[in-house]
């Protein structure tokens, strides 16, 4: 079943459900709808954003450096199979 096939699927079931409402319900529904379609895509455009500033430091990129290297371990052990 594809993606549009299920999207469909759903869809239907959505409409057998809302049929049984009264005209005042679906009035409702149909003003709250674009509301959270509007949130939907506030919230999305708001999590894309904080992926590229997630990382927050008073340091200097050069010192961070610094101190990952001077952290690391070096072991030239080799470990036999």
């Amino acid at each position: 079943m594809s993606t549009s096939e299920l999207n469909t699927t759903i869809i239907e079931g959505y409409i057998g459900l809302l049929n049984n409402l009264s005209p005042d319900n679906k009035l409702d529904l149909i003003s709250k709808l674009p509301k959270s379609v509007k949130f939907d895509l506030s919230k999305k455009k708001s999590s894309f954003i904080k992926s590229f500033d997630a990382f927050e430091s008073s340091k200097f990129a050069e010192e961070i450096i610094e101190e990952i290297r001077n952290s690391r371990v070096l072991n030239r052990k080799t470990e036999s199979f």
